[in-house]
């Protein structure tokens, strides 16, 4: 059987029995275009997606059963915590795997230390890439995603060319580098959301129609992916569940700490960081990241009843 053995010339994407650990807005639309790009593809997740099954997806219900079947695996999970409960034990993927070469392709937004710590743990034959993704479910569901790589060459070569169907993969360096890039892009998404929810709320207290608003403003530097894809949710005041706004605390967090690992002192990332938590707290964390606006309408009553919320120090 072919294996991934850097020794060896590195096996051809084709040979590779490929899965999917995580079906949720963006691991389920992932894992229909690869299935469609490679006519097989194992799954596991805690519930079945029928959808994928009735088009030829295999579901595995347990780690191990999972791990034994494929050769790399795409992880699309919240964070690292959830991916290693299921490593160890007689049901783990390690179980699975047993002695053989694997590629695991982590996708979900980490600490890029943890992934760096994960793959020292790992037993040798274990290989890791990074990978995280941006472009929101409506890039993934259009195969558009950006998907950012870290690893050793070969590592990530193979896992652009497996990943190839889901967006466009590129190598931003060694393992842990795709979380830093991802970090970076959620600094940036988070206070675009941000700004755009709360220049929406601005515009509507001030009688300006927020459609027309964003129609003329989207055209020039105001305008963005972002603006695009959530106008019509900030205009209509529509926050129901897509990219989940909790999400963005653990972003927040991981870019934090690469600032303080690399000695960079930013002025807009502890603001971001407390209107975030601010936003869990009043319970919205479970909303869309268009919650934004009803957030700044929330706490402009708060601030008219005269409970000025604090801010973060340092």
């Amino acid at each position: 059987m072919t294996t991934l053995d850097e020794e060896t010339t590195s096996p051809a994407p084709d040979d590779v029995r490929v899965g999917v650990w995580g079906l949720g807005a963006m691991g389920e639309p992932m894992a229909q275009h690869l299935l469609a790009a490679r006519g097989a593809l194992t799954v596991h997740a805690r519930r079945r997606r029928p959808a994928l099954i009735d088009a030829g997806a295999n579901w595995t219900p347990t780690a191990r059963e999972f791990g034994a079947v494929t050769d790399a695996a795409l992880v699309m999970l919240p964070d690292l915590p959830q991916l290693e409960e299921h490593l160890e034990g007689p049901d783990g993927l390690l179980a699975g795997v047993g002695e053989r070469d694997f590629l695991l392709m982590i996708g979900s937004t980490s600490s890029p230390v943890g992934v760096r710590d994960l793959a020292v743990r790992l037993p040798a034959g274990i290989r890791v890439v990074d990978c995280p993704v941006s472009g929101g479910e409506d890039g993934a569901k259009a195969g558009r995603l950006s998907i950012m790589l870290g690893g050793s060459p070969a590592d990530t070569d193979l896992a652009a060319a497996l990943l190839g169907p889901c967006g466009t993969p590129v190598r931003l360096g060694p393992l842990g580098a795709g979380e830093v890039a991802k970090a970076c892009n959620q600094l940036v998404v988070a206070a675009t959301i941000l700004a755009l929810g709360e220049a929406t709320e601005l515009a509507a207290r001030s009688d300006v129609d927020p459609a027309a608003l964003w129609a003329l403003l989207g055209g020039g530097y105001a305008g963005s992916n972002l603006l695009q894809s959530r106008r019509d949710k900030l205009v209509a005041g529509d926050d129901s569940p897509s990219g989940i706004a909790g999400y963005m605390v653990k972003d927040l967090r991981f870019a934090a700490d690469i600032a303080a690992a690399t000695g960079t002192r930013p002025a807009l990332l502890p603001a971001l960081r407390d209107a975030f938590d601010e936003i869990v707290e009043r319970g919205l964390g479970e909303r869309d990241i268009a919650v934004t606006r009803r957030f700044t309408a929330e706490r402009s009553e708060t601030d008219a009843a005269g409970g000025l919320p604090g801010t973060r120090e340092g």
